[in-house]
């Protein structure tokens, strides 16, 4: 769609045309790879920064590189903000970006110091200028109602557990299975399959020959099952996601060849209108020219 230059944004008082050329300009392939090599710059410098050898025999240039790469993205927010207005805010990904910016901003002096080590948080901007990290970024909170209710299962599964362990095990092992606390974090150890053999199952097998059972079939609960559901959870997420993006592309695709079609019949119309207005003026014309003129008449007299 395009503006006219003198019409003006009704939120910003900018004029619509210069609005719709800078969210054409940030909006560039170009712009948006400039800013990812510049998040990725500010991520080594900021690691470097933290090396005391780097930052002696560097002297002044890391800080200052920093301190430019700030005032980019600095620049970068503004010219965002300027371009949409008030609808940047609305965006999740433009709250984040803002954010980010933000708190590097903040004076890391004083009550603040603990607000420097925040700065390193530049390099999750990435996360919503690359589209594949925010695709999987959006999966996974689109994801967190069904992953919280697996979470559910997964804690009734540690509880029930952690009392059959503290009943059938604790009186030998207190260290392990003395009380249900205890027994859940050994359990937690042994879901990550972290030395649950031969530090927890074997020796309690050797004192309950039986306690094999218990440790496997909590293993195929937990590590086996529920975890793999938590998987399946997100990758059904992101191919839903990866369905709805590619249905609003079509929906896209197809409002823009209606958009087509309709300016060419637009067109086509206003061409018969203008072909039909142009046949009634050569029609009128040679009329026109093949009826008498006065002069003509009047010489030669009516005719017999």
């Amino acid at each position: 769609m395009t503006f006219s230059s003198d019409r003006r944004d009704e939120a910003t008082n900018v004029p619509a045309g210069w609005r719709a050329r800078l969210q054409a300009f940030v909006e560039t392939a170009w712009f948006q790879n400039t800013v990812i090599v510049i998040i990725c710059i500010n991520g080594v410098t900021l690691g470097l920064e933290t090396s005391e050898r780097i930052a002696a025999w560097g002297g002044g240039v890391v800080p200052l590189i920093n301190q430019t790469i700030l005032a980019f993205f600095v620049i970068e927010i503004g010219l965002r903000v300027i371009a949409w207005g008030p609808r940047f805010f609305r965006g999740p990904w433009n709250l984040f970006d803002f954010f980010v910016v933000a708190v590097a901003l903040v004076p890391d002096g004083g009550a603040y110091a603990v607000l420097r080590a925040l700065r390193i948080l530049r390099l999750l901007r990435l996360l919503s200028q690359v589209g594949r990290l925010r695709v999987i970024v959006e999966s996974l909170l689109r994801a967190l109602p069904g992953i919280g209710w697996i979470g559910v299962l997964l804690m009734l599964v540690y509880y029930v557990f952690a009392v059959m362990g503290t009943e059938l095990y604790g009186a030998s092992f207190p260290e392990w299975f003395g009380s249900v606390g205890a027994s859940m974090y050994t359990l937690f150890q042994v879901m990550t399959l972290e030395s649950w053999s031969e530090a927890i199952a074997r020796p309690v097998m050797e004192t309950y020959a039986g306690a094999w059972f218990y440790f496997v079939a909590f293993i195929l609960v937990s590590a086996f099952t529920v975890l793999n559901l938590f998987i399946g959870i997100i990758v059904n997420s992101m191919q839903s996601l990866h369905w709805e993006e590619e249905e609003e592309k079509r929906v896209e695709s197809e409002q823009k060849a209606h958009g087509e079609r309709e300016e060419m019949l637009y067109h086509i119309r206003e061409l018969h209108a203008k072909l039909d207005r142009l046949e009634r003026r050569l029609g009128s014309e040679s009329l026109g020219s093949e009826s008498p003129g006065p002069e003509e008449f009047g010489r030669n007299g009516p005719v017999q």
